[in-house]
């Protein structure tokens, strides 16, 4: 089985031509997509890598825009394939402080763009907290136990109040192979730690393979090496993308020097 990266925010390779990157993540994971980006960006991705534009299962991994909005041009009225989320994925999400510093007037919406009555014209909808097997081997891991720190970001709409987002709707991909259990992330919200022994509780099998958005961008230094700490000697590849950030890869990269490999829209990565 491959996972190939279609929407992220760099690209990994300039054949074929016309590849686009954004801010965001979506991925093939072998017949399932699993997050959609923000715009038609990973439709035309996949078009160009020849991975397939057609998806009978979908899975999102959290509300936000640059996960979610790419997911109309995925949708087919005719095909109705089935979209797997948490039930809170449909919740208001705003933003106040963007990453420059500044604060806003008034906060901005950065959920999914659509309505559920607007997405089940053109899909089946699986609103789901529990682990569901979308496909052989292809796990969506449902809502994700914080026994860690999880990265709680922004706000959230709660009987009309604006409150913190710990964003209860992230959930990830986890695929059992003959190499242990792959794990593919969309922002990782929940905590990578929290995710992987998640996954391990799920597909019974230890986590050897990581791939996509850690949210390590908002972790400090010492977060980051008490991380690698535990991840050291336990993965045979880890793919950070999206959300990772610059640090955070710089610093996995020095300390997972033999597992760190550096990826983007167009990298496929072959599954055991």
């Amino acid at each position: 089985m491959n996972v190939t990266i279609l929407a992220d925010n760099t690209v990994a390779t300039g054949i074929p031509k016309g590849l686009r990157g954004e801010w965001g993540f979506a991925a093939a994971v072998g017949d399932v997509l699993f997050d959609t980006g923000q715009s038609t960006a990973a439709l035309e991705n996949a078009r160009l890598l020849d991975v397939g534009t057609e998806f009978d299962d979908i899975v999102l991994s959290h509300a936000h825009y640059d996960h979610t909005k790419g997911l109309d041009a995925f949708l087919d009225p005719f095909e109705s394939p089935t979209v797997y989320c948490h039930p809170d994925v449909w919740n208001e999400r705003f933003i106040r402080e963007p990453a420059d510093g500044r604060t806003l007037e008034e906060p901005i919406h950065i959920g999914i763009p659509y309505s559920r009555s607007e997405i089940a014209t053109g899909a089946d909808i699986v609103e789901h907290r529990d682990p569901v097997e979308v496909s052989e081997r292809v796990f969506a891991l449902g809502e994700i136990p914080r026994t860690h720190a999880g990265n709680p970001v922004h706000l959230r709409e709660e009987n009309g109040e604006l409150i913190e987002d710990t964003v209860p709707d992230d959930q990830s991909v986890a695929v059992k192979t003959t190499g242990g259990t792959a794990l593919i992330l969309g922002c990782c919200h929940a905590g990578l730690r929290n995710t992987i022994e998640h996954a391990e509780s799920v597909t019974g099998q230890e986590v050897r393979h990581v791939i996509g958005g850690t949210h390590l961008v908002a972790c400090d230094k010492s977060e980051i090496h008490g991380l690698a700490d535990w991840l050291e000697g336990k993965l045979e590849l880890f793919a950070g993308t999206h959300c990772t950030g610059f640090q955070a890869e710089k610093i996995l990269s020095e300390r997972l020097p033999d597992a760190f490999r550096s990826v983007g829209v167009g990298s496929t990565i072959e599954l055991p």
